[in-house]
């Protein structure tokens, strides 16, 4: 449990570093604006064929008479919206990350040079061109993984009682942790780690993950909320991924031997 306590302290630790560094912190704030435009499309076209999709896609619940294919389709419209709101958030991360690139790679690289006494920052050795392809293709196999466990909990949401309360808690678990994931990517990614490192790492500390995440989920639920929050989290995930692949002022290791990944 103290793990938890942690977590949300780097990304605490994270909005007040960027709000102290002022024009970075406005820089910042593009990306998401950018992403949000076309998030905010996309959500307000499901606003209105919600209800459609839902009734074309259940064609046999036209005959039960009333009330109960109301019912039954709008449980199932409540339940794409919950669906489609997490993923909302794991996908305008990745996206976001992407769209800013340049940029957050920036902020994270300023974040550890003035976390490390001598100001030293590790470096990929890799191209900017490349590193989007590494970033793209890994934020798609984080995504799809994502997928996966948003239709294992879109079916479960159909369990009695179970469906409306536990499930939705590990829904915004499970999105927390990959959010988290996400988010250290950038620094992780310096150091050459690949993403199925990265994972164990944060197998290891998952209190940490979700201590950092789960918060950073709910607020992003928040409209704009992910426009202001997204710099912050960032360098606080920076902060964290740091602290877990490096060694302590003892001269041991807070994480298990990693090796460098592949260049592309």
């Amino acid at each position: 449990m103290r793990d938890l306590g942690t977590g949300f302290g780097y990304l605490m630790k994270g909005q007040r570093w960027v709000v102290r560094s002022g024009r970075r912190y406005g820089l910042g704030l593009l990306p998401g604006l950018i992403t949000l435009v076309l998030y905010a499309g996309a959500l307000t076209a499901l606003a209105f064929w919600a209800d459609d999709l839902v009734a074309w896609s259940t064609p046999f619940a036209g005959g039960w008479g009333s009330p109960w294919t109301g019912l039954f389709r709008g449980l199932l419209t409540a339940l794409l919206w919950a669906l489609s709101l997490l993923l909302s958030v794991i996908t305008f991360t990745a996206v976001t990350l992407l769209v800013g690139q340049p940029f957050y790679e920036s902020l994270s690289e300023q974040v550890e040079r003035d976390a490390d006494e001598d100001g030293v920052v590790p470096e990929s050795g890799l191209p900017l061109w490349r590193e989007l392809v590494i970033s793209a293709r890994e934020s798609l196999a984080v995504l799809a993984r994502v997928a996966l466990y948003g239709v294992l909990l879109f079916a479960a949401g159909f369990l009695p009682v179970l469906g409306q309360t536990l499930v939705p808690a590990i829904g915004f678990c499970v999105t927390g942790y990959f959010l988290t994931q996400e988010l250290t990517a950038v620094a992780f990614q310096r150091r050459r780690v690949s993403l199925k490192e990265r994972l164990a790492v944060l197998r290891g500390r998952r209190m940490l993950a979700l201590g950092f995440g789960v918060p950073l989920t709910l607020a992003f639920l928040v409209p704009l909320a992910a426009v202001f929050l997204m710099p912050g989290a960032v360098a606080g995930a920076t902060l964290m991924a740091r602290d877990l692949v490096e060694p302590d002022a003892g001269g041991t290791s807070s994480r298990p031997s990693l090796t460098k990944a592949p260049t592309a």
